[in-house]
């Protein structure tokens, strides 16, 4: 296949998913398919750290690799280390088993890119953007309760959760999930579960004008089953509530959880009631390579759909050296849509957040991008690639009022209130303004970048 951000003509041609044989890696080769398809031994044999690396590849990585693993623990990652199996199996799947040629592999793997950063991977000179944020949308700003941002007047966010089964190194709530690094000391929520969802659906009961609400974390694959299940039933008895999306990367991460009999019965009886009640219930998942989507992923995306879910929808971010060109979102997009049952929905702009420069695209790439791959997928799975401007939301690349590419600063508006500007005398003062969003600044002109030099 071909394309690339010019518009070159994409060729397609239908692509049957694959799940990688991990018998192949020297650390699984006993593992049975009852193992691989169950997911407490997903879960245990997740990895957290270089020594379980070494024993699932063997010596099959050099000494270089994991000194520039352990150089990026310490000097520049926000994210501790976790990888459940199903994602590991997915890189450099078809990588050599001679070492030097597997490491140069899983080097340049797009997968590893994300999952398994190193030092040599981050920008040496512009890590991180000067403007920058851990918590770069401010959603812990917007809490209305602990655990629930209300950044638009008909839309919350219910974080019920701190953890994941998997951590990306580009996480937008690194401020908040997973396990502190020597980068990131974590904030923490404070209330226990039960108390943090009571607080949660008292505030719902009094705000009948919000109706959509997003059920995340972290990841709902790490709240128990009961639990949620529980919050879910409760939050289907308000009748202001239209819309329910339930987001979970461990469709893609661990498909295995979803596949689980008693998660199926209980997303049956949930979606059960949301037909009901006429509430439109999805799943959102998080999908940014095509590897990552194999057969075990369709089979727990199809199985959503057989309880009642109305849609599983594809939520990625736009990463350099991930998936920054049409023939790779094109790709992926086909695979989602054609083979697995999966929305294409949104790519967004990897947010703001420190040492993600070497990730971040330029605005005008990604409208590029945009123009490519209009007219290759149904209208309806069309993905919309899209900037999360701090204060102002979600808005499709081309949107931008203004831009100045000599300095990357694109400048973006709002038709509507946004988190604090909800009420009281901020909220006409926000509806006038322009909001800034960066480039990075190693994709700028040389005259840019010495403007940012002098205003670091």
């Amino acid at each position: 296949m071909t394309g690339d951000t010019e518009g070159q003509p994409y060729v397609y041609a239908r692509t049957a998913l694959v799940e990688p044989d991990w018998r192949r890696l020297p650390g699984w080769r006993d593992v049975t398919v009852a193992q691989w398809r169950d997911p407490q031994w997903q879960r245990a044999h997740s990895v957290k750290n270089a020594r379980q690396l070494r024993v699932v590849l063997g010596d099959r990585l050099s000494e270089h690799f994991y000194a520039e693993l352990a150089a990026d623990r310490v000097q520049f990652a926000g994210m501790s280390m976790l990888v459940p199996p199903q994602m590991l199996n997915t890189v450099a799947p078809g990588a050599p088993d001679a070492p030097g040629a597997f490491t140069e592999a899983f080097l340049a793997d797009p997968v590893r890119r994300y999952l398994l950063p190193v030092r040599s991977d981050r920008d040496p000179h512009w890590p991180s953007h000067p403007r920058a944020a851990r918590d770069s949308l401010h959603e812990t700003e917007m809490w209305v309760v602990e655990g629930l941002t209300r950044r638009y007047p008909t839309k919350v966010l219910a974080e019920l959760v701190a953890t994941c089964p998997q951590y990306c190194g580009h996480c937008t709530r690194m401020d908040l999930v997973g396990n502190s690094t020597p980068q990131v000391a974590k904030a923490r929520l404070t209330l226990r579960p039960r108390e943090r969802q009571e607080q949660i659906l008292d505030y719902l009961k009094r705000t009948p004008g919000v109706r959509d609400v997003v059920v995340s974390g972290g990841d709902l694959a790490n709240v128990p089953w009961p639990q949620l299940e529980s919050f879910l039933l409760r939050l289907l008895e308000l009748p202001s509530v239209r819309d329910i999306r339930l987001a979970t990367k461990a469709l893609v991460g661990l498909p295995q959880h979803w596949l689980q009999p008693a998660v199926r019965a209980g997303m049956a009886r949930v979606a059960g009631v949301a037909s009901r009640r006429a509430v439109n219930l999805s799943v959102h998942t998080h999908a940014n390579h095509v590897q990552s989507v194999t057969p075990l992923v369709a089979e727990a995306a199809r199985a959503m759909l057989d309880v009642g879910v109305r849609d599983v929808r594809n939520q990625g971010v736009l990463m350099r050296g991930v998936n920054a060109s049409a023939a790779d979102l094109l790709d992926l997009c086909f695979a989602l849509q054609g083979e697995a049952n999966i929305l294409p929905y949104y790519f967004y702009l990897c947010d703001m957040i420190p040492n993600a420069e070497h990730w971040r695209i330029p605005v005008h790439e990604a409208q590029r991008l945009q123009e490519a791959v209009m007219g290759q997928l149904p209208g309806y799975a069309t993905p919309r690639i899209v900037c999360d401007v701090p204060y102002v939301g979600k808005r499709w690349v081309h949107q931008a009022v203004d831009y100045d590419r000599e300095l990357g600063i694109s400048y973006w508006t709002k038709n509507s209130p946004v988190g604090p500007e909800l009420d009281g005398p901020a909220r006409a003062a926000g509806l006038g303004r322009r909001y800034p969003f960066y480039d990075p600044i190693p994709t700028l002109p040389e005259s840019g970048r010495e403007w940012w030099e002098r205003h670091r």
